[in-house]
């Protein structure tokens, strides 16, 4: 899956990331908490804080842990919820944490992992634009060239 970007849902105000199938017409739409929002933009954009968020945090305790972060899955819907899976490595070991999709793609941008999302939620969950649909797209990016932390609150 891939980040086509944050931005807040109207009239609701709800921040939502949008993800889309890498080879497919599929995009998820996954509401998210604000914090979450500006820790995905921000790291989709290369912003760098003055000092770590949350999530550069455990970026930076997994590494000096080494650590090695391999994926994040959007692993199940339930109720509306969506859950997601960390995969990681430590000492040959191989251990799956359980998390918000919010933190976990926050973490997979920040560790330049890939993002995947279980067939069975995209089946429920995605929507499918049809190619004139670019423009929607394209203000998403827009948002994302434009979004500022106050945005989210």
């Amino acid at each position: 899956m891939n980040i086509v970007g944050v931005r807040v849902e109207l009239p609701t105000n709800q921040p939502i990331v949008l993800l889309q199938e890498e080879e497919g017409e599929r995009f998820l739409p996954i509401w998210i908490g604000a914090f979450e929002a500006t820790a995905i933009a921000f790291a989709v954009q290369g912003v760098e804080t003055a000092r770590p968020m949350t999530h550069d945090l455990f970026k930076n305790v997994l590494e000096d842990l080494s650590v090695k972060v391999e994926q994040v899955v959007i692993n199940d819907l339930v109720d509306g919820t969506f859950y997601a899976e960390i995969t990681m490595f430590t000492n040959g070991d191989k251990h799956l944490i359980s998390a918000r999709p919010s933190d976990a793609i926050a973490l997979a941008v920040r560790m330049e992992v890939p993002i995947y999302a279980e067939e069975g939620v995209l089946d429920e969950a995605s929507i499918v634009m049809e190619t004139a649909d670019e423009d929607e797209i394209q203000r998403f990016r827009d948002f994302l060239d434009h979004v500022e932390p106050q945005d989210f609150l």
